[in-house]
């Protein structure tokens, strides 16, 4: 199983770092534009073999794409980062242009990849590699809302006051601080409504720190964030390579399904070997179906700046 890591970056290096640790792929290649840089972050990380416990090879290449050839997971994290402030939006001039060479290069070298965009704007840039590559709709997802689940599922966890292991929860939509439709009805502890342990108010809450979980961390850090994108990547890239047929909310192309067409949102979809494996229908109420047709009017207004 070879994986290749476009971007050396927080996110990229990150990415490449768990997917080594986990030891499932025989190799994974991490790729920069910058001279020296991905070979410097690969050396890095394999001086960490012996100390880890992982035999998967890390080399690094500076803009030589040849290096990535026959890669089956190609995962997209190029582009420039959010600053305090930004939308994820206003990225899209230059970030599109980044992903439309980078998604070509890869496909040249890798006809029959699978690709995971990490790029902002997500959905958008998602949307993108579909419209631009060719690539079958199951083999081009995007990483959004297993991020945001992630970040949902933390906000449950603190306050429920519970272990993150007893809270399960999803966030579908866009990848935006606006776009994201955090499901609260269904989030459980332990199978529990977790309506049942904490007020409607704490829970209202929870739903808006998740919204602006990534605009909080770019305040802090003055960056974007990279540990937890990193890991929902890796976390998405073991599941198609293990074939574990796990169900993550990403960012995929629907054609009528949840009611919306020719537009990737975030939506729960089963990973496996093949990329999505199927697109999950869950019932929502009324209130979260006029929620995620928002989303979607959002994501298609972003969409619409694409020079296609």
């Amino acid at each position: 199983m070879k994986v290749t890591v476009v971007g050396a970056g927080a996110v990229g290096a990150s990415c490449a770092e768990y997917i080594a640790i986990k030891d499932f792929a025989s190799e994974v290649v991490i790729l920069d534009i910058k001279e020296g840089f991905a070979e410097g972050k690969a050396m890095d990380l394999m001086q960490t073999a012996s100390l880890n416990g992982f035999d998967t090879k890390i080399t690094g290449s500076t803009s030589d794409y040849s290096k990535t050839a026959n890669s089956d997971i190609c995962v997209i994290t190029s582009g420039i980062p959010r600053k305090p402030g930004m939308t994820r939006e206003e990225l899209i001039g230059i970030n599109a242009g980044i992903v439309k060479m980078v998604s070509a290069s890869l496909i040249e070298y890798s006809p029959e990849t699978i690709i995971i965009v990490v790029s902002n704007p997500m959905d958008t840039m998602t949307y993108l590699v579909h419209k631009t590559t060719g690539l079958p709709k199951n083999k081009i997802i995007g990483m959004g809302g297993a991020l945001d689940s992630a970040r949902f599922k933390y906000r449950l966890a603190e306050a429920l006051g519970a272990p993150i292991s007893d809270v399960d929860g999803m966030v579908i939509g866009g990848h935006s601080d606006k776009g994201m439709v955090p499901l609260t009805r269904l989030a459980t502890r332990n199978s529990i409504p977790v309506s049942e342990f904490i007020s409607k108010e704490r829970l209202a809450q929870v739903l808006q720190d998740t919204k602006v979980g990534g605009a909080t961390l770019t305040g802090l850090l003055g960056t974007s964030a990279w540990y937890a994108p990193g890991a929902a990547v890796s976390g998405m890239v073991q599941a198609i390579a293990c074939n574990t047929k796990k169900i993550f909310p990403c960012s995929t192309l629907l054609e009528g399904e949840y009611g919306l067409n020719d537009l990737c949102i975030g939506v729960p979809v089963v990973l496996g070997k093949n990329g999505i494996e199927s697109i999950v229908e869950i019932n929502l109420s009324d209130a979260e179906k006029e929620h995620l047709q928002e989303s979607a009017i959002g994501v298609s207004k972003t969409n619409a700046l694409l020079e296609l």
